[in-house]
């Protein structure tokens, strides 16, 4: 039996899945935290990675690994292969100015000139969140450390690296060994998703010279070996991870309610989106993943489960009391502004307020309404840039909600089917590890389940959308 190993770099933890490589049953496990903070020294991740390995009983019998990572992450080396300054995350919004920055600059001062210009060029419009705007902010802040910037890379291109035994001291022909993917890469702002090229004007513009970029490997090139002479694979960002572990094809869309709530469609075709809404990434097969992230999704459950003092469960089993349309109940979900549509300074709202309908399982009912509403509006933003839907995969923390689930099937014009819970980034590079071996990506067995189809609810998504109109898009 040959075992591959799938590596989940996240925000918050390292996780390591060993699995056989021709049925993908799991074989074992581990998992190591990572500090809290939206900038962190590289090192933790180091020792995190080899920690959860050695929990899940090391590499040595592994016959091939990849690495799946958090976006964005700018990590920026010296000649000599150290790295200069504690990576900057994805969630770190001092970087949003230089974004805005970058936007006005390349529109000659006129935002929306600039957002065309982006989305024709890279297929993503600058924010805080992406590479390049946070290599700007560098550029701009820290000048001295930027002017020792001899390679910039990403989360998983690091840790890849630092498996295949390079580091500090490696220099020249150490940082000439750097490798990334395409699906992590469309995510820098310096990278041309439709081209498969990076944006060496971009990455000259914004520090004043081109530094060494890993080189982009295909979905299921060699990119290097262990000592122990594991084969690794060239990795993937965490939205691409996930998607190849949950078994997503073209027409398939991604939704996952976490903390927030991103959608992703698997595509044959890149998209070019000047609203910024939609970002055109890359998927880990070779084909596009255009995303869409909104900033409101289970954190309105726990406040709304909070306010009521019941635990989740209770909340969930409440909601499913009330009726649809929580007898004309409306939660607008803007707890922390949000991003789909682009209202950073928006808040949330409770509209509808009757002597009857004010009760404990109505405000559930409502609250899990609006986070399903919004994430309809993200369908809609990939379908206005001509993205093929079939269905909805539906996964996350939230997504094991009954009342979640039931709404979903009332409100979404698409069949939902909930995957297996299980870690899907590091599925999907455990997955991808056992691609590269065999030469080929396998079929694994995913178990699924498809929801029941519902009477619809339109008139619920309708009122939502009336309301965010009426308070936010029309003054």
């Amino acid at each position: 039996m040959s075992l591959v190993a799938g590596i989940d770099s996240s925000t918050q933890s390292c996780k390591v899945v060993i699995r056989d490589a021709a049925t993908g049953a799991l074989v074992r496990e581990g998992r190591a935290v990572h500090p809290e903070g939206t900038e962190v020294d590289p090192e933790h991740w180091w020792q995190a990675l080899r920690a959860a390995c050695e929990q899940a009983g090391g590499l040595q019998d592994v016959a091939a690994l990849s690495v799946g990572g958090q976006q964005h992450g700018l990590v920026v080396l010296d000649e000599t292969g150290a790295v200069i300054r504690p990576a900057l995350l994805w969630n770190d919004t001092r970087s949003a100015a230089a974004a805005q920055e970058l936007i006005e600059q390349a529109g000659g001062g006129e935002p929306h000139a600039g957002a065309r210009y982006w989305a024709q060029r890279t297929g993503t419009v600058p924010v805080a969140s992406i590479t390049l705007s946070k290599l700007r902010w560098l550029v701009r802040h820290e000048p001295l450390q930027a002017a020792r910037i001899a390679a910039v890379c990403l989360p998983h291109d690091w840790l890849s690296w630092r498996l295949a035994g390079y580091g500090p001291g490696s220099g020249a022909a150490g940082l000439a060994a750097l490798r990334t993917d395409r699906s992590d890469a469309s995510g820098t702002g310096y990278y041309r998703t439709a081209a498969g090229e990076y944006d060496l004007q971009a990455l000259e513009q914004c520090l004043g010279r081109v530094p060494v970029l890993p080189q982009v490997a295909g979905p299921l090139e060699v990119i290097g070996q262990t000592g122990d002479g594991t084969l690794i694979g060239p990795g993937a960002g965490d939205n691409a991870a996930a998607a190849l572990g949950v078994g997503a094809r073209v027409g398939d869309v991604v939704m996952s309610l976490g903390t927030s709530g991103t959608l992703c469609a698997v595509s044959a075709t890149p998209t070019a989106d000047a609203s910024g809404v939609v970002a055109g990434f890359a998927d880990a097969t070779g084909n596009y993943l255009p995303l869409v992230c909104t900033l409101n999704a289970t954190r309105i459950f726990d406040a709304t489960a909070a306010l009521l003092g019941v635990t989740h469960q209770e909340f969930s089993a409440l909601a499913l009391q009330a009726p649809a349309g929580a007898e004309g109940l409306s939660l607008i979900p803007y707890f922390q502004g949000e991003r789909t549509p682009n209202l950073p300074e928006a808040t949330g709202s409770l509209h509808g307020i009757t002597q009857g309908n004010y009760t404990p399982a109505n405000m559930a009912r409502a609250a899990v309404e609006a986070v399903i509403c919004s994430l309809a509006d993200g369908l809609e933003a990939l379908r206005s840039q001509g993205v093929r839907t079939g269905r909805i995969l539906l996964v996350g923390g939230g997504a094991q909600s009954a009342a979640v689930q039931q709404v979903a099937a009332q409100l979404l014009d698409l069949p939902v089917v909930l995957p297996e819970p299980q870690e899907y980034v590091a599925q999907g590079a455990a997955l991808q590890a056992a691609g590269v071996l065999a030469g080929s990506f396998p079929r694994w067995a995913q178990a699924h389940q498809q929801l029941p189809e519902l009477p619809r609810t339109p008139q619920v998504l309708e009122r939502y959308r009336q309301l965010v109109s009426s308070q936010w898009l029309n003054g």
